[in-house]
């Protein structure tokens, strides 16, 4: 019986979470600047609320869609990948037996262990074995197009919360120099670095 492996490594994270971080600092961005666009045409405060409201709507749904279609390219690249590894081994299975085996001996194994190891990886899931080592294809770092979709959609939303609250709050009068002034004083960053210690905390 193999001893269960419990350590929890992070690296598995890195596509919804470089999706998070591009969201939100769009979303604070975006909205930030619509704010103050709108509020220099000299409409009222409630105006500029919905307008805000409605560009938080929008630009999620555009932050989404635009990191499905990114990441799903991504996919079916490495899905036409797979698919022409397979056809290869299926015409030449020695030969991708032994070009499995050169990379482990690239990596440090004796050349005779490294043609055991490779037959064996073969032997047991062979698309697998040369997606993973030959191309750099694995389960866990595979794209994800919806999970990553989701988390720039939801963070797009967390930072267009942002400028909205200070809008909401700030006196109409005030509105212009009170945005810019307090991302001036707050920058970005520190929220940026939260998100990305809380995602490698949890």
């Amino acid at each position: 019986m193999h001893p269960r492996h419990w350590e929890q490594h992070r690296t598995e994270r890195t596509g919804w979470l470089r999706a998070a971080v591009l969201g939100a600092n769009d979303g604070i961005v975006y909205t930030a600047s619509l704010v103050l666009g709108v509020a220099a045409t000299q409409v009222t405060h409630s105006n500029v609320l919905v307008a805000g409201v409605a560009g938080l709507v929008a630009g999620a749904m555009s932050m989404a869609a635009g990191e499905y279609v990114s990441v799903h390219s991504q996919a079916d690249t490495e899905q036409a990948d797979i698919e022409r590894e397979r056809k290869e081994i299926n015409r030449n299975y020695p030969g991708e037996s032994q070009e499995l085996a050169a990379i482990y001996v690239g990596r440090g194994l004796d050349p005779a262990l490294a043609t055991q190891v490779a037959d064996q990886l073969m032997a047991h899931n062979a698309v697998g074995a040369n997606a993973r080592d030959e191309l750099g294809i694995s389960e866990t770092l595979s794209a994800r197009p919806l999970q990553a979709a989701f988390a720039s959609a939801a963070s797009f939303v967390v930072g267009a919360a942002m400028p909205l609250f200070v809008t909401a709050l700030a006196p109409e009068a005030s509105l212009i120099p009170i945005v810019p002034a307090y991302f001036a004083c707050v920058p970005r960053a520190p929220g940026l670095g939260w998100l990305r210690a809380s995602a490698v905390r949890v």
